[in-house]
């Protein structure tokens, strides 16, 4: 199996209706994988991109990944469905815009954020993870082979005045990475951070942002081929690492783009 086709494998991406989310399930599809996409409430958006999809390649489905008895009932669907579970993109999460719409000009300090939408930020980015890979990780390790890829964002965000609770919600992301990349060791389970690598055109950025700085804003496709290649065989022994879709480049072999990608940046396991 190259990186470029899936064929045969199973997987899930979480908040597959929109923005990434939206490009990652329509790439697996393409590539030949069956992709369960998951919305916690707008269900017309994955079952737009299911239609999209061609030969039924994208099945879709809500589930809040915040909810334990969620995530257990999408890792079932896919056993239940396609016999398997091969790839799990961790990719739902909630932004800035819950905290303000103001968010990049008028800065939220943390003691002014409601406790409300800080549990709801953390519940989504950080607990869903856990809970969708704790239901997923069984099976995988059963027959020997999986890939986890946790989506994140640059680690100069996590650190931006005014982007609590998001950039700590990423920042324990990739903690859970390297842990449980770690605690996979030696069972065929692979688990990886991947980046955009900037500010990208998605549903977190505000309606008012600036129109010049549109331009600038990356597209979501971005992360496709870094993902393909996560996803697929040719990644085997990689874990535990990040990649930066911005510095992924499509001349050369796969394994030189990835080589020129990876960002550990301080993350590695010690």
């Amino acid at each position: 199996m190259s990186a470029g086709r899936l064929d045969g494998q199973v997987a899930i991406v979480t908040g597959g209706g929109r923005g990434l989310g939206r490009a990652m399930a329509l790439g697996l599809a393409a590539a030949g994988a069956r992709v369960i996409a998951t919305a916690a409430r707008e269900a017309a958006e994955v079952e737009t991109i299911a239609a999209e999809s061609l030969d039924g390649g994208i099945v879709p489905m809500i589930a809040d990944v915040a909810r334990d008895e969620d995530c257990a009932r999408v890792v079932a669907m896919a056993h239940d469905r396609f016999g398997r579970l091969d790839i799990l993109v961790n990719n739902a999460g909630r932004g800035m815009k819950y905290v303000s719409e103001r968010f990049l000009t008028e800065p939220t300090r943390f003691w002014e954020t409601d406790p409300d939408v800080w549990r709801m930020v953390i519940d989504t980015n950080v607990n869903g993870p856990f809970l969708m890979a704790r239901a997923a990780v069984p099976g995988m390790i059963a027959a020997g082979y999986g890939r986890i890829v946790n989506i994140t964002m640059n680690h100069a965000t996590m650190r931006r005045r005014g982007f609590s609770p998001y950039g700590p919600s990423k920042a324990a992301l990739e903690s859970e990475t390297i842990i449980w990349a770690q605690d996979l060791e030696g069972t065929g389970v692979t688990v990886n951070a991947l980046s955009p690598g900037g500010a990208t055109a998605t549903g977190m950025i505000p309606d008012g942002f600036p129109q010049d700085g549109h331009a600038k804003l990356l597209n979501p496709t971005i992360v496709v081929p870094p993902l393909l290649w996560l996803a697929s065989e040719a990644s085997s022994g990689v874990t535990g690492g990040r990649l930066d879709a911005s510095r992924w480049k499509g001349e050369g072999s796969e394994a030189d783009a990835a080589a020129a990608a990876m960002d550990d940046a301080g993350w590695s396991a010690a």
